[in-house]
């Protein structure tokens, strides 16, 4: 099943994933003209669903950013829709207690192509309330996006959490309000 989302990007979902999307979007435009009830009723049919709140803050260069623990280890991450695999740089190795495994995947991003990368398995990933065991991670030279983020007055991030993650959360981001919604996982 696929839903088109804007001209170049589409998101394939599966059938449950849709009929969840739909039903919160079908909401969404109902209570559109009462925007705090609109809210409301959307955080609590989520909270029902049991999926987890997490805020997210807006940094200069209009990312948003959230904190989540690696290995039981605090760090900042950028939320990219656009990343296919979460990242952790390569100088955040034993900070994070990574397993690093040669990989043949290179990485490319905004500014860089083509760069090396490690990759670590089975890593457990905390993001305020949610939680999995079997995190994969892109280990690669993060540095242009740290400049990047300095230069316009940001604090560097140890790393991006990217589509795998939110679509292993089924995610909803509310970009208003500035929060990640992600379904707890079943045991």
């Amino acid at each position: 099943m696929t839903l088109e989302v804007r001209k170049s990007h589409t998101i394939i979902l599966k059938p449950m994933q849709f009929c969840v999307g739909f039903f919160v979007n079908f909401l969404y435009r109902i209570f559109e003209r009462n925007s705090n009830f609109r809210m409301k009723s959307i955080q609590k049919i989520l909270k029902k669903k049991k999926y987890f709140k997490v805020k997210l803050k807006r940094i200069a260069t209009n990312h948003l950013e959230l904190k989540a623990k690696i290995n039981g280890v605090k760090g900042r991450f950028i939320l990219d829709t656009g990343a296919s695999n979460s990242c952790v740089g390569l100088d955040r190795i034993e900070y994070f207690n990574l397993d690093a495994q040669e990989s043949e995947t290179k990485a490319a991003g905004a500014g860089a192509t083509d760069m090396e990368t490690l990759q670590s398995e089975n890593n457990s990933l905390k993001i305020g309330d949610w939680k999995t065991n079997k995190c994969h991670l892109v280990l690669f030279n993060l540095s242009h996006v740290n400049k990047a983020l300095t230069q316009h007055n940001a604090n560097e991030v140890h790393g991006i959490i990217g589509a795998d993650i939110l679509e292993s959360g089924k995610a909803f981001i509310d970009y208003k309000q500035k929060i990640l919604y992600l379904k707890k996982s079943k045991k």
